[in-house]
């Protein structure tokens, strides 16, 4: 009896664990990225607002806020669904708002002369989320399969979803934590750093409904997919990683720096 219960308990444990788990390696990998592109100035303010707390370490925090009733409002903040033959400017925005609403609602409090040092702190946190999101393909996916949720494939030899592979199952199978994710980037050239950097979070937006464009062109659904796709699409993945890093320090460095 008292084995059964322990068995329970470590599988209950095992899925809790993964049930964030970019899930929570991607996100912290975007935190520390970012945090290698700020400025020492807009450091200071960041340690500041979050009382030292990296931007690893807050970046999966509203994920963590989910499960309390009084945030639920936020869950539509972190993705936006637009048609593939639309567009976003084009497809009538959601009234409860998107991943765009979101990030500019954060930033408007982050910038604000009246905002209470610790509505600061939250929209901070959100904002290093939503950035995270943003570049991560299927959160700029389509209502239909809500993001990929509901697109059911394998990975290896377990059934899952497409979101999932790339929220989670990629990053897992690589075997990296983040910090090893972060310090094993491909190193970028000033031009292409620059090169990235440029536009707004809704060119940035964009760029990432491109890529999930491709992703759904070369992905049958109930396919196999693993050691081909890990191929494909790792690097993919990890290019993704740098960007909203390299894009995260980029819009803190012009709102506290």
């Amino acid at each position: 009896m008292r084995y059964s219960l322990l068995l329970v308990f470590v599988l209950l444990f095992s899925l809790q664990a993964t049930a964030f788990d970019w899930g929570k390696t991607g996100h912290r990998t975007t935190g520390a990225i970012a945090e290698k592109y700020l400025t020492k100035k807009t450091k200071r303010a960041i340690a500041e607002l979050l009382d030292g707390e990296s931007l690893a370490l807050v970046s999966t925090y509203a994920d963590e806020i989910k499960s309390d009733k009084k945030y639920r409002s936020f869950g539509p903040w972190h993705y936006v669904n637009v048609p593939f033959d639309s567009s976003f400017e084009q497809h009538p925005r959601s009234e409860k708002g998107d991943i765009i609403s979101g990030i500019e609602k954060s930033i408007a409090v982050i910038k604000s002369d009246t905002a209470t040092k610790e509505d600061k702190a939250f929209y901070l946190r959100m904002l290093v989320h939503f950035i995270g999101d943003l570049h991560q393909p299927l959160h700029n996916g389509i209502s239909e399969d809500k993001g990929g949720n509901d697109f059911q494939v394998r990975w290896y030899n377990d059934g899952t979803n497409l979101h999932r592979v790339w929220d989670t199952q990629m990053i897992e199978s690589y075997g990296m934590s983040y910090s090893e994710l972060a310090d094993n980037m491909p190193s970028l050239t000033k031009n292409q750093e620059k090169a990235i950097a440029q536009g707004t979070y809704v060119d940035w937006m964009k760029d990432s409904r491109v890529l999930v464009k491709e992703i759904y062109a070369n992905t049958e659904k109930g396919e196999k997919l693993g050691y081909r796709y890990m191929y494909d699409y790792f690097n993919v993945l990890k290019g993704q990683l740098q960007k909203g890093g390299i894009r995260l320090a980029t819009l803190l460095n012009e709102i506290l720096g």
